[in-house]
């Protein structure tokens, strides 16, 4: 039968899984995927059951967490029966990552299905520059996305900044006080090199979570926060803000001595790690004859052995990962 928790070969507990439910999404971000996409047939993408099912099964095994990631969660029909039947698992923290352009209709009865948090991703609050990185996205759209969410009563919002060079990086103080201003948390992330683009070169658009904080150090001091998320943020506090200013840095600061996450993304493959390609396939343990409960933990349980130490990600462009980030879930 099952175990009370997910260990790895290095002694870390996995308790938090990123569940993709697409990889389809209404935008095109430049960092995220190719302007022309081809999308996964319908026949290969988990069915909803077939998510709850892989849920349930991380619960068992000690999961407090799990995030629904994407593409854009919620262009995925009938996401929130999902959300709804996750909801009554009992986690600790139940979240979602969303590019924020459905929100304005979808944040309340997210929230009323069982939803806790939201991650909102948010690269500029120019609206020529907004569409220049998102391709087809609409900033106003998910400004009150936002907005509706903080109505919503989600007991933690935080917006999702992937910082480029000549792009975006001058936005940094005007977005840290956007975040002051709605009273929601904010992180920035250095660009992780998934998948071959053409769009820009990652090697000279790479800036780090260090230069970001010396931007936001000449506008405010920033203290370590003591609190720990369980994600790979280092966050920071203004002394004058409830607002948490986090940093991801797959760069410049390797997180994964205490990397507690999985991923499955929607075809169904468990990976061990963003960076690397380990995989297990659970689709086809959904999909076998019989199907039990039993295998697919079981199965869940041998894929740990396969969790590697740490990725390892290179500055200059090089890509190591051929899948796009909206092939992975956040």
């Amino acid at each position: 039968m099952s175990q009370n928790k997910l260990t790895d070969r290095f002694g870390r507990t996995v308790n938090y899984v990123r569940l993709s439910v697409t990889d389809r999404c209404d935008f095109r971000c430049v960092y995220c995927m190719a302007e022309d996409m081809t999308f996964l047939p319908r026949q290969q993408v988990l069915t909803l059951e077939e998510i709850a099912r892989v849920a349930r099964s991380f619960v068992d095994l000690g999961t407090e967490k799990i995030r629904l990631t994407g593409g854009e969660p919620m262009v995925r029909k009938d996401i929130l029966e999902l959300v709804k039947e996750i909801g009554t698992y009992g986690l600790r923290d139940f979240a979602m990552t969303t590019n924020g352009s459905q929100l304005a209709t979808m944040a309340e009865p997210l929230r009323k299905a069982g939803m806790h948090r939201l991650n909102i991703s948010l690269d500029s609050l120019d609206p020529e520059k907004f569409r220049n990185i998102t391709r087809t996205g609409k900033l106003s759209q998910v400004l009150d996305g936002i907005d509706a969410a903080r109505e919503a009563g989600f007991r933690g919002i935080k917006i999702n900044t992937v910082v480029m060079k000549g792009r975006n990086d001058e936005e940094v103080p005007e977005l840290v006080e956007f975040a002051r201003k709605k009273q929601v948390d904010i992180t920035f992330i250095e660009e992780m090199p998934l998948g071959e683009i053409s769009e820009h070169d990652r090697g000279l658009a790479l800036c780090t979570s260090e230069e970001v904080r010396d931007i936001i150090r000449k506008h405010h001091e920033l203290v370590p926060a003591t609190e720990d998320s369980g994600g790979p943020a280092r966050y920071y506090r203004m002394e004058d803000s409830e607002t948490r200013v986090g940093f991801i840095s797959p760069h410049s600061h390797n997180f994964c001595s205490t990397c507690n996450r999985v991923r499955v993304t929607v075809e169904g493959r468990l990976l061990l790690c963003l960076g690397n390609e380990h995989s297990v396939d659970l689709r086809r343990v959904l999909r076998g004859n019989p199907v039990t409960d039993d295998k697919l933990r079981e199965t869940i349980i041998n894929a740990m052995d396969l969790k590697p130490e740490r990725h390892h990600f290179s500055a200059n462009g090089d890509v190591q990962i051929l899948r796009f980030m909206n092939m992975t879930g956040g």
